[in-house]
């Protein structure tokens, strides 16, 4: 068989050799690119493919079998290697920037959500070229795919290098089975596959579809048999409100850069508080979740059942089982969800047993909208106040509250943000921010290189509207629970970060603080630098605090600061 005999064999030796490295060069390295971080980039890793070196002992069969492929074939193959490439490429960039692997079924369910809130951040010029770069980026990449499989389909029909080539790339391939049992720390030779992950998703998906034989793998549920009389006084039961802090991570206090640009806030947060007459404890505990999925934190801390498997957390919300939320509402409060968040209809929430779940459409908010997590926080906490903690509010019946409030200003891309409002009552109002507030905030910087400044200037604005709240607005008795609901994505937070987040419960019961001390918690805002477990175990503890005392007072109690000017509180009767 002659060079010529071939269509599309090379001329030469050289030419052969020069056609059939270049695409299998192209090829190998889009299979084993690496992230750059931070950011979403990628950036090139002098490594073999198993995936491309098994496609080319298959090649070789087939083009000995049945001659180089045809067009249709090559377009096929070519969509085939395109979806390995968009798997490495998640593969890669999640745990670079989400600090955790990708899950397609779970991560690809709110992907719409997430691009959502970014495309809302950005001019629509630049959305639109984006895309457009986009697309054409992968229409070139993709043409690109299908010229490097047709080169090596027509250079593997030139019969001289075959056999040598097929003893090479065999050799190659078997000695990945020897690779595999040495883990990563031989990856000098072979970069770690992508078939592994295809198995991992498709495990995660026959969960997902075929429940019935996991829903025995759910935690046990913690024992919800107290009478919350730990948080009665002789003012009554004292209303509770639960914020879940948005990309709230223990990293704000674990790297010094970080926890010193949110000093000042911190210090202005513990200032209010005192002056409030109240005092705070903290913790740290592990969460469910990192980079994202913050409904897996609220599920886990609300009912007390592990869900770091996502699969769980759809099991749990298709079960009966017990919440803090019944707990409440079964010792006469009223319960509330406030979710600013919420923009779709959402029956699964029912299994919380919120008397009142309130989504982004029903919070009554008339002020002008800020990016696509539209209300700002401090927007959503006053009508959250105003049409339930606010006791001079008319028609408000007079039991105690139990409040969910997950926030947004702080979600990623921490973008835009709006300022802080003196003036609590305008912000439940159609004047709450005005035009310009609205045109400073989106002509921010939005940009990788800025994410980190972004976000400390997201927490600084929390810490900010959370103190003023506390100073000038909160009922007296008022327990509010802030709870970091998952680290910060990687790119804030960085690589190998824990999964810790903080908790702070502030309180004017030096009694019930006490007791949280007794658990493991600290005196002020910053806590201890061991979890006290995973989020689950802070269910419980907090169930323990709540239900009264039993706890002997913590070694340390006495440094625990209330304001002199507080009496301390007495039990019913007392």
């Amino acid at each position: 068989m002659s060079l010529a005999a071939a269509p599309g064999a090379p001329s030469s030796a050289a030419a052969w050799l020069l056609r059939f490295g270049l695409a299998f060069a192209l090829l190998n390295t889009l299979l084993t690119f690496e992230n750059r971080w931070p950011g979403f980039g990628v950036r090139y890793m002098p490594r073999l493919s198993f995936e491309l070196c098994l496609l080319l002992v298959a090649l070789m069969a087939w083009v000995a079998w049945r001659g180089p492929l045809s067009r249709r074939a090559t377009h096929a193959l070519a969509g085939a290697f395109m979806a390995l490439v968009a798997v490495r490429y998640a593969d890669v960039t999640a745990p670079a920037v989400m600090g955790r692997p990708v899950n397609v079924y779970w991560d690809g369910r709110h992907a719409a959500e997430l691009l959502g809130a970014a495309s809302q951040a950005l001019p629509a010029w630049q959305v639109g070229a984006g895309l457009a770069a986009l697309l054409l980026g992968l229409l070139a990449l993709g043409w690109l795919v299908r010229s490097a499989l047709a080169a090596l389909s027509h250079s593997l029909a030139w019969p001289p290098p075959r056999r040598w080539l097929l003893a090479t790339v065999g050799a190659l391939t078997l000695s990945f089975a020897a690779y595999v049992p040495h883990g990563p720390d031989t990856r000098w030779f072979f970069s770690l596959p992508i078939t592994p992950t295809l198995a991992h998703q498709g495990a995660l998906l026959a969960r997902v579809w075929w429940p019935g034989p996991h829903r025995a793998n759910l935690s046990e549920s913690p024992a919800l048999a107290g009478d919350l009389s730990g948080l009665a006084s002789a003012r009554g039961p004292a209303d509770v409100l639960l914020v879940f802090a948005e990309s709230y991570g223990a990293s704000t206090f674990d790297q010094p850069r970080q926890a010193q640009a949110l000093k000042a806030s911190r210090e202005q947060l513990a200032d209010a508080i005192q002056a409030s007459g109240r005092a705070v404890v903290s913790a740290r505990v592990v969460a469910p979740t990192f980079g994202g999925s913050s409904w897996l934190s609220h599920a886990a801390l609300l009912s007390g059942v592990d869900t770091t498997d996502p699969a769980d957390h759809d099991l749990l919300l298709a079960s009966q089982r017990p919440t803090l939320v019944s707990h409440f509402a079964r010792h006469g409060y009223r319960t509330v969800g406030w979710m600013p968040g919420l923009k779709l209809p959402w029956p699964e929430g029912r299994f919380y047993g919120f008397e009142r779940l309130v989504d982004d459409a029903g919070m009554g908010y008339r002020g002008l909208d800020f990016g696509f997590w539209r209300i700002p926080d401090q927007a959503a906490m006053a009508l959250l106040h105003a049409q339930e903690f606010d006791r001079q509010a008319p028609a408000r019946d007079q039991r105690p509250r139990f409040a969910v409030f997950p926030t947004t200003s702080t979600h990623a891309p921490f973008h835009p943000l709006a300022p802080f409002v003196t003036d609590w009552h305008r912000l439940t109002g159609t004047a709450a921010y005005t035009p310009d507030d609205v045109r400073f905030a989106l002509a921010a910087p939005l940009t990788v290189s800025q994410t980190t400044p972004r976000f400390l200037e997201s927490l600084r604005y929390q810490n900010t509207w959370m103190a003023d709240y506390l100073r000038r607005l909160a009922p007296p008795s008022m327990v509010m629970l802030v709870v970091g609901d998952h680290q910060a994505p990687a790119l804030v937070s960085g690589a190998g970060a824990p999964w810790d987040v903080p908790v702070h419960v502030i309180s004017d019961d030096p009694s019930l603080l006490h007791r949280l001390m007794a658990l493991g918690f600290v005196p002020g805002l910053t806590p201890a630098p061991h979890p006290l477990g995973p989020m689950t175990q802070l269910t419980r503890l907090l169930l323990t605090a709540f239900d009264a005392p039993a706890v002997h007072e913590a070694p340390g109690a006495e440094h625990l600061a209330m304001p002199p000017s507080l009496p301390a509180r007495s039990t019913p009767g007392s």
